[in-house]
């Protein structure tokens, strides 16, 4: 196919969906007017399952399909990651040495840790009642951990973060939501249909399945995203060639990352 052909199949497609938004746009609400359509549709349905949040409700019930394909990009990037930088058979590793933490910011990492990791966990636990989830959740409680390596060094978040637990729990968040539809299918449901009792509304036992896979989804986000720093954060790479003499990928020469910091 020559280019003038190509510009041409290229230029009737870009026309045609042109065509299309156009139709599109002249039919939908005026801006700041009360016609809702979708959002009308989305809260009756949230409430009818009796979930607080709408927008968990949409994520996790009314979309809930096209959350787990969202999950799934973000498990297949940790493990897309994993596998690049993973230590070959000719490299090797040196501890990183402590670095000096002024005693201020000591002090105020290690009082934040714990009040950020619960807030984590809150904005996961009570994804479906209040603005968050898993997604969002996660993510505050997977940094939080990184709290030590600010107020301390490396190694104290080393000791903490046991990578073959993380690795585990975000394959085992990935599974639950899996699960979850499995499950549904069992009880002669649709795949991923809220079958679970809903419960009293704005309670954390309510919108039946919804907070079930919003935890599925806190459990393999939060995971995740420690498995992926540790991966980076472990990329201090020293090039040590044939004469012996270290070159830092920096292309400063060097034998091992100083300061504590990989």
């Amino acid at each position: 196919m020559s280019l003038r052909v190509r510009m041409w199949v290229l230029a009737v497609g870009g026309l045609g969906v042109a065509l299309l938004l156009a139709g599109a746009f002249t039919h939908m609400p005026d801006f700041g007017g009360t016609w809702h359509p979708y959002g009308t549709r989305a809260v009756a349905e949230a409430l009818r399952q009796h979930s607080a949040n709408a927008v968990a409700s949409v994520n996790f019930d009314q979309r809930a399909f096209d959350t787990m394909g969202e999950q799934a990009v973000f498990f297949g990037s940790v493990l897309g990651t994993v596998v690049v930088l993973r230590q070959a058979g000719d490299e090797h590793r040196t501890a990183p040495e402590p670095a000096f933490v002024s005693a201020p910011v000591r002090r105020y990492a290690l009082l934040v840790l714990p009040v950020t990791v619960l807030t984590g966990l809150y904005v996961i636990a009570h994804g479906h009642l209040s603005p968050g989830g898993g997604f969002q959740g996660g993510v505050v409680a997977a940094t939080a951990l990184h709290l030590l390596y600010i107020a301390i060094d490396y190694r104290a978040l080393q000791r903490v973060r046991s990578l073959t637990l993380f690795t585990l729990a975000d394959a085992a968040g990935e599974a639950g939501y899996l699960l979850a539809g499995l499950a549904a299918l069992v009880a002669g449901a649709a795949f991923l249909e809220n079958v679970l009792p809903l419960g009293t509304f704005n309670t954390l036992s309510s919108a039946g399945t919804v907070p079930v896979l919003n935890a599925a989804v806190g459990v393999e986000v939060a995971a995740g995203v420690v498995v992926l720093l540790a991966q980076f954060l472990d990329q201090a790479i020293v090039i040590e060639p044939a004469d012996g003499q270290g070159h830092r990928a920096d292309g400063a020469a060097g034998a091992a990352p100083e300061g504590g910091r990989p």
